[in-house]
């Protein structure tokens, strides 16, 4: 998305930056005591399994901050600049579930244990600064807690695997879409 609103990429660079190497309490005090180690990396999981069987499907993405706690386990945590009323740890849950089942299952490298997921959001609230030299915008942070909830998060993604491994169903007469898959498909 920040290919879509560039300004979004450049404020979320900046905000991961911001927190390199903090203390996690600092953050946010319920968080549990460790370093923010790793930032913008990408995971990829292993095959997902739906119905006991393994498919072709994984989970590709970037995450924005993860912490090594000090009892070994890690945290997540996702990165907004927003002043969007969505930004909940409900709506943003699927999003880092995915990330936490990706470091749980890696493609490679050692499996973690993913302790804590949470939101950190930036709300712009004010013009800062007195010249050209330092003009910025000061912002309101609140960190929100997101519950895991993996066993939704694969009940979900497994629906979805397989709807797209499913059958196409019978196009209705009204649905363009469908009738453009149809003629399609006919031309294999």
């Amino acid at each position: 998305m920040p290919g879509a609103f560039p300004l979004v990429g450049t404020m979320a660079a900046l905000q991961e930056e911001h927190f390199q190497g903090a203390d996690m309490p600092t953050i946010d005090p319920s968080l549990r005591p460790g370093t923010v180690t790793k930032w913008g990396e990408w995971v990829k999981s292993k095959p997902l399994v739906v119905n006991g069987v393994e498919t072709r499907w994984r989970i590709l993405g970037k995450y924005d901050l993860v912490s090594t706690n000090d009892d070994g386990t890690i945290g997540l945590i996702d990165c907004k600049v927003s002043d969007s009323q969505r930004d909940t740890g409900q709506f943003y849950s699927p999003q880092l579930e995915a990330y936490a089942y990706s470091l749980e299952n890696p493609t490679a490298g050692k499996a973690q244990s993913v302790a804590s997921l949470g939101l950190l959001v930036w709300k712009p609230t004010h013009a800062i600064g007195t010249s050209v030299e330092d003009y910025g915008f000061g912002v309101f942070q609140k960190y929100i807690p997101v519950e895991r909830d993996q066993e939704n998060f694969l009940k979900v993604i497994g629906e979805f695997i397989t709807v797209l491994e499913g059958e196409l169903p019978e196009p209705g007469t009204e649905c363009g879409t469908c009738n453009y898959l149809v003629a399609r498909n006919a031309l294999n």
